[in-house]
């Protein structure tokens, strides 16, 4: 019995290692605080920069407890128009409102028996703020356009990159509900406090990618990586180890190449010397040419082209789809639409 206990715990551990990578101070103390948190239903609240992994936090917190076996759903509060995010959060019956062509399942219910991550919860407008509170303390819904209450029983986690203090203090979000939501709050590390993870992170992000795209470092351009500030977090990390492979793959890299892969937005040597708006800073990467008598796929090099865009896109954008929609002169639709097309998966935390 006792050989199983160690085996189940020991499997479990290697799978939160495997979720949250790195072995820094700052990692192996938030993995343990996930276990503790993880064994209870209380609300959590993590906070951190935009892009260092809020939303990878909150599904290892469901999948160490016991709500695993249920459903885990996202919802990024600030991407949601604000006359939408009642209906998303409760739901509607069909006819409540202009477009409601049919009932709608909001995600508290699809979350039934699981887990509930509100991203960016600072930025629900006040009026839901209140609405929201009623939830958390009744552990009722009413669909938009409905009078009949329904039960949940769903585990709430939040997360922000604001500062809630100030923001309470400047009467835009309610102390109550910040006390209801982070009645458990965890702190997640920036990538610049825990640089020396950055190789670790290195290896899972390239742990997909086929042999001849993945790249090599030096040990001067592994030292400027250590250096550099991130203000994008583990987001801008993964998106530079995948516009390193698109432009350099199966290469190793020096400090100078990596200095041009960590400012794109940069003028080129070769380039004019001109200053690039903010609409003209996305990377125009040089098409590749093909070997003496060996083909190109011209199809796969436009589509890596285009993600490596859109990466660069939303990366300007800090994650907002309209904003990278714009620097993309696309329409939002048709960006999510690509989006979908490639795997891009949105990651506001």
């Amino acid at each position: 019995m006792n050989m199983t206990k160690v085996g189940q715990n020991d499997s479990g551990q290697a799978a939160l290692e495997t979720a949250i990578i790195g072995n820094s101070p700052a990692i192996r103390q938030l993995r343990e605080m996930i276990r503790r948190v993880a064994r209870s239903n209380a609300s959590v609240m993590l906070c951190g920069p935009s892009g260092s992994g809020k939303e990878l936090v909150a599904r290892a917190i469901h999948d160490e407890g016991i709500r695993a076996g249920h459903a885990f759903s996202a919802i990024n509060c600030g991407a949601i128009p604000a006359d939408l995010i009642e209906s998303e959060l409760f739901g509607h019956e069909k006819g409540s409102f202009t477009g409601a062509t049919a009932r709608r399942i909001g995600h508290f219910e699809a979350s039934e028996g699981g887990t509930l991550f509100l991203d960016e919860i600072g930025d629900m407008r006040f009026d839901m703020q209140v609405k929201l509170l009623r939830v958390l303390e009744d552990r009722t819904i009413v669909r938009v356009g409905s009078s009949e209450a329904r039960r949940v029983d769903v585990r709430v986690i939040s997360a922000t990159h604001q500062d809630l203090g100030a923001a309470i203090a400047d009467g835009k979000f309610r102390e109550d509900l910040f006390f209801r939501l982070g009645v458990v709050v965890l702190q997640v590390p920036s990538l610049a406090d825990r640089v020396e993870d950055i190789p670790a992170l290195i290896r899972h992000f390239q742990s997909r990618m086929p042999a001849d795209a993945k790249c090599r470092f030096d040990e001067a351009a592994l030292a400027l990586l250590l250096r550099h500030d991130w203000p994008g977090n583990v987001r801008e990390l993964r998106n530079f180890v995948e516009r390193a492979s698109v432009l350099h793959g199966g290469e190793t890299l020096g400090a100078d190449d990596v200095a041009l892969l960590l400012n794109p937005t940069a003028p080129r040597p070769a380039a004019p010397t001109t200053t690039a708006g903010t609409e003209d800073v996305l990377l125009h990467a040089a098409p590749k040419t093909p070997a003496p008598g060996r083909p190109i796929d011209l199809k796969r090099e436009i589509e890596t082209i285009e993600l490596e865009q859109i990466h660069v896109a939303l990366d300007l954008a800090d994650g907002i789809i309209s904003e990278a929609a714009r620097l993309l002169t696309l329409k939002r639709t048709t960006l999510i639409e690509k989006m979908r097309k490639y795997g891009v998966h949105q990651q506001a935390a």
